[in-house]
């Protein structure tokens, strides 16, 4: 089953607002809200998130009066309704079953709770999944204003029961065909670990394979691809409900809600099914605007061609980590305008109205629990309210970016469980700190699979991309030979798609490509580096992974200062005549990666950190993002151009100046088209 692009009309209405639950208010409660979130321009509504309960209250008994009632004074304002189906949380009764409740890392079979908690294995639990999906779009196929349906609520979770257990079975002997195939692929010779029957596979857990915890493995292939099984067996309940949706609702867009970099679940695998990518954004502390840039491209690029909304962000603060400091006065409506400036068509929130009980009850909301309007939360989300219709107008546009980033759930997953040779470089960290100094400098990126067709890049970046065969790295270099530059380094090519080291020189299946071998890596602790020094005279710093690099056909640019290796080579250039391929053997600090990307740009200009500016382009015009996440700054305009948030015309040549966290969308005729 993939995406209808068919099967996409446009809501009236850029959508605007977000997660209601009217179930826990009674009618006149409901009836004030609405009236208070059309006030400050709330179009759109997500309802029905955790309703199973309500709806199927016993086995074989169905009750849709309580959703009737909460949709009609929806329906009588005309909002639009993004519904969703109640799956995300199954009811009391349906924990009875056997198969239904998880079991956990530990082999504890869980008792009704939480949510989450369902296993994705369970026969139970997918017939009634697809049943209730099923008879919600007969029920509400025709529902005037429904814009989407959503299916389940945020994906994930692991579970290691019985079920689990005989469907990672089936998945493997499906996979690799034969007994003999897997033992070989999965080089169980080791630790005398060769299987007999398919039967005597377990999930690995704390009980067989895992000690320490979930990242410690005694067999990473096995996690490996249990792992990946998982991940299938989330998408497998996705798209059950949507095959029971399609019977009744063939037209409406669907989709789940994504997690941007969430770990759990190999999202590219998902992609073809989601006819709307969306995703909820929580920002964590010390995630910084070039992280959150990099998640909305992640997930844009997961389905250029269809569109990506931001389903969930907070409107003031969170609730369930350790601090949860408030949005300062600006940063909201900064973070909407961010997430358009990447492509979002429709920017929602969690939530509309503050819960009274339970988890969820000092998590920000739009109304606080006295339903006040005069709040300055209230009053920002008024000003976006107003000022997101003139984003419809974006709707369909695009980026063009020249530079593209590699990101890899596989790699993610295996080079966080690998013993050796660090376990001190976070897959997503370490992309998102050598992505920092291209935000800096203006340079807009898609962010792409490994395995995507890379031709027509200028540049691109892929670290830490630990899983490479040689069908990826086939991949890149034929993007090399189109004329791109590649920068790869440290702890990439070390295993192939079976988490087997390849019996070549380090970096593996990229070593010919990058010119280079790699004898030897040296790990340090904490505290210490090492000293590198640029061939142009220049020093900098480098900690935690040191490869000893010997160019083959690639020019040294950098060596090692200190250390018993000083004076290998840490970072080199090979030229192909086409593009070239910078491979960075150690972990370069900030200033190292400045001046890394120097060597690569050419250039040391351009840097605004703090600014962010983001292009797109429709039929008929540019329009550009200015994003002031931090400090001050003057930009000065290249072509003659309209502020679509203010009216306020502008011509070429004009200096604007910004102070954080201010936002300007400026648009730009292009030549020939009307102003």
């Amino acid at each position: 089953m993939t995406a209808d692009p068919a099967a996409r009309p446009l809501p009236a209405l850029f959508p605007y607002g977000g997660d209601y639950c009217p179930e826990q208010w009674p009618a006149e409660v409901r009836a004030a809200d609405l009236d208070a979130l059309q006030d400050i321009g709330v179009n759109t509504v997500t309802l029905g998130v955790f309703l199973w309960s309500s709806l199927h209250p016993a086995p074989g008994v169905y009750d849709f009066s309580l959703l009737d009632e909460i949709l009609e004074p929806v329906l009588a304002r005309g909002m639009q309704i993004v519904l969703a189906t109640p799956t995300g949380a199954h009811p009391a009764w349906m924990a009875r079953t056997a198969d239904v409740t998880r079991v956990d890392f530990e082999g504890r079979r869980h008792l009704f709770g939480a949510r989450h908690n369902s296993c994705p294995s369970s026969a139970t639990f997918r017939a009634e999944s697809a049943e209730i999906a099923g008879l919600l779009a007969q029920r509400y196929h025709d529902l005037p204003g429904l814009v989407a349906w959503h299916i389940g609520n945020e994906f994930g979770g692991m579970c290691y029961c019985e079920s689990c257990a005989a469907g990672f079975r089936r998945w493997l002997q499906e996979k690799y065909g034969t007994l003999e195939e897997l033992n070989r692929r999965w080089y169980t010779l080791f630790w005398g670990h060769t299987m007999h029957s398919f039967e005597d596979i377990v999930p690995p857990s704390a009980l067989s394979e895992h000690w320490n915890g979930p990242a410690y493995t005694a067999f990473q292939i096995i996690t490996l691809d249990y792992r990946r099984f998982q991940s299938e067996a989330l998408r497998e309940c996705f798209r059950l409900e949507k095959q029971a949706i399609r019977r009744h609702s063939p037209d409406v867009p669907v989709t789940a809600n994504l997690m941007g970099f969430f770990p759990g679940i190999d999202y590219r695998r998902w992609a073809d099914d989601l006819d709307i990518v969306s995703w909820d954004n929580y920002p964590r502390i010390g995630h910084g605007p070039g992280r959150v840039a990099l998640a909305h491209e992640l997930m844009k690029g997961l389905a250029p061609d269809r569109p990506m909304w931001l389903m969930e962000q907070t409107p003031s603060q969170t609730a369930w980590r350790p601090d949860n400091p408030l949005q300062e006065p600006g940063l909201l409506r900064l973070r909407t305008w961010q997430a358009i400036a990447h492509g979002a068509e429709a920017t929602l929130y969690f939530q509309m109205r503050a819960s009274r009980g339970a988890s969820e009850k000092f998590h920000g909301a739009i109304l606080n629990h006295a339903a006040r309007t005069d709040t300055r939360v209230v009053r920002e989300v008024a000003q976006i309210g107003a000022e997101v219709r003139a984003a419809a107008q974006l709707r369909g546009s695009r980026t063009e970016h020249r530079a593209a980033v590699c990101v890899d759930w596989d790699s993610w997953w295996s080079l966080e469980m690998s013993d050796g040779p660090t376990r001190r470089v976070p897959y997503v960290d370490e992309i998102t700190r050598i992505h920092q100094d291209l935000f800096d400098r203006g340079i807009g990126v898609d962010v792409l699979s490994p395995d995507a067709d890379l031709t027509g890049y200028d540049l691109i970046l892929a670290p830490v991309l630990f899983v490479t065969g040689p069908e990826r790295a086939a991949n890149l270099e034929r993007a090399v030979a189109a004329g791109a530059d590649l920068v790869t380094g440290f702890l990439s090519g070390r295993v192939d798609e079976d988490d087997q080291a390849p019996t070549l020189d380090v970096p593996g299946h990229l070593a010919p490509l990058c010119g280079i071998r790699v004898d030897e890596t040296d790990s340090q602790p904490e505290g210490v580096d090492r000293e590198i020094r640029w061939a142009d005279g220049t020093t900098c710093r480098a900690d935690t992974v040191f490869d000893l690099v010997t160019p083959v056909d690639a020019e040294p640019l950098a060596d090692y200062g200190s250390g018993f290796y000083a004076g290998t080579a840490a970072v080199t250039r090979r030229d192909t005549g086409a593009g070239r391929v910078f491979y960075v053997g150690a972990r370069l600090d900030e200033a190292g990666l400045r001046t890394l990307w120097d060597q690569v740009l050419g250039t040391a200009e351009d840097r605004a950190p703090g600014l962010e500016r983001v292009r797109r382009r429709t039929e008929d015009a540019e329009v550009l993002f200015l994003l002031a996440h931090d400090g001050a700054h003057r930009v000065v305009l290249d072509g003659a151009s309209t502020d679509l948030l203010t009216g306020d015309s502008f011509p070429a040549g004009a200096v604007l100046s910004l102070c954080a966290p201010e936002v300007r969308v400026l648009r730009r005729p292009l030549d020939g088209a009307p102003a």
